[in-house]
């Protein structure tokens, strides 16, 4: 009983020191209280946080741009932003075309190795005289990167330890408790790792939104005075007979105000009558 609550206690603590900010016992004081089936501790002074920048020489930054400017030929545009696409190892992960009131336009989303992420802004904006949007962004991730790498490094290790105490196990508590605490440790490495690659997917391909639009011009073709007048008979038509087809919904209110009205007027006259004699 006292070993499954060790375990259990020893666990939790394991839990605890990686969501604090100073994760003690994993990334900075590289000590590990680690126990055994028996009950034992003993503390392991190998490194377990660490992190080799041999890998990291370049900054890991995202780089992002949003562009938007007007063009006279649509066809022309699209042909060489397409061409400049194609020259710079990008791709289009996203094309729409649309129309709104007063103009056409269409709408990329482009994918391009960082390498080539200013050429090829350059490359859009030649013979572009005024934009109406450049925006570019640089979002340093260098530190995330350093920490997710560390904590997944710190994660590997311990669920190793971790396997290791469970083939020591005694018996099936024991077992299903070690298993417990693996689970819990390989969602937390799949989510980092998850983080990670996108990080990576994000650092090694650049993004950038793009919309280009073209001016339209409306033209409402004028009528002459003797089509207005025509129409306006084909108006003043259609409108008698809407008159005509709403006076018929009312049929039976019509009947029924005439009935009243002949019995009224019947009865009026009878009274009438009888006074008068």
């Amino acid at each position: 009983m006292m070993k499954t609550l060790f375990i259990a206690l020893f666990g939790t603590f394991l839990a605890c020191s990686d969501s604090g900010s100073s994760t003690m016992g994993i990334a900075d004081s590289n000590e590990w209280a680690v126990a055994d089936v028996d009950g034992n501790t003993y503390l392991n002074t190998e490194p377990t946080a660490e992190y080799d920048d041999t890998d990291n020489k370049d900054a890991k930054i995202i780089k992002t741009a949003e562009i938007e400017f007007q063009t006279r030929d649509m066809e022309a545009t699209y042909s060489r932003i397409r061409k400049a696409i194609a020259a710079h190892g990008g791709n289009l992960q996203d094309d729409n075309t649309g129309k709104s009131y007063n103009q056409v336009y269409r709408n990329l989303i482009i994918r391009v190795p960082s390498a080539n992420f200013e050429p090829l802004v350059d490359s859009i904006g030649q013979g572009v005289d005024y934009f109406d949007t450049k925006r570019i962004s640089r979002r340093d991730v260098g530190e995330e990167f350093v920490d997710l790498e560390a904590r997944l490094k710190a994660k590997r290790k311990l669920e190793e330890r971790y396997l290791e105490l469970l083939k020591k196990a005694k018996n099936v508590k024991e077992m299903l408790e070690i298993e417990r605490e693996l689970a819990s440790i390989r969602e937390e490495i799949e989510a980092k790792q998850g983080r990670l690659n996108y990080l990576k997917s994000q650092v090694s391909m650049s993004t950038i939104s793009l919309r280009f639009y073209k001016e339209t011009v409306e033209t409402q073709v004028q009528a002459s005075f003797g089509s207005k007048i025509v129409n306006a008979f084909k108006g003043g038509w259609s409108g008698l007979l809407t008159f005509f087809i709403g006076v018929l919904y009312l049929w039976p209110f019509v009947l029924v105000l005439g009935a009243v009205f002949f019995f009224v007027r019947r009865y009026l006259k009878r009274s009438a009558r009888s006074t008068n004699s």
